[in-house]
């Protein structure tokens, strides 16, 4: 059953995604993170890119040619998700193929419309009876 974390109040979303990401990539995980719109995937990948000054993360959008070989994919349609280790999700929306991951990842910042849409999903995981971690 996938494991479900849930980041609540974050007043940097990005900072908390470099983080965990940074944690994934010394464990040798494979990362898939769902983005609202290829516009906002691009920008959390070039974000990444540049995420500090010692170093980067390395990523690619799922539609670049490497995305099956690389640990860190951004998608935004939910259609070409190459692996099922681990899912982080930055939408508001509901997931359809999450229980394909061996663990979810919810990003969920202190903006009041954000915080409205992860109750609904929380509630939505909590009914189909999975356990929910809350970090927070």
């Amino acid at each position: 059953m996938t494991r479900i974390i849930f980041y609540s109040n974050l007043a940097d979303k990005q900072t908390t995604l470099a983080t965990l990401l940074q944690q994934a990539l010394e464990k040798r995980h494979q990362v898939t993170i769902l983005a609202e719109n290829e516009k906002t995937a691009s920008s959390t990948s070039d974000a990444l890119w540049k995420s500090s000054a010692i170093g980067f993360i390395p990523n690619v959008l799922s539609s670049h040619a490497l995305a099956p070989e690389t640990p860190i994919v951004i998608d935004w349609q939910e259609k070409t998700l190459f692996q099922d280790d681990i899912l982080i999700n930055l939408t508001q929306q509901q997931l359809v193929s999450f229980s394909r991951f061996r663990e979810l990842i919810e990003l969920v910042s202190n903006d009041e419309d954000d915080k409205a849409a992860a109750r609904q999903r929380y509630k939505f995981y909590r009914d189909r009876g999975y356990e929910i971690k809350h970090v927070g």
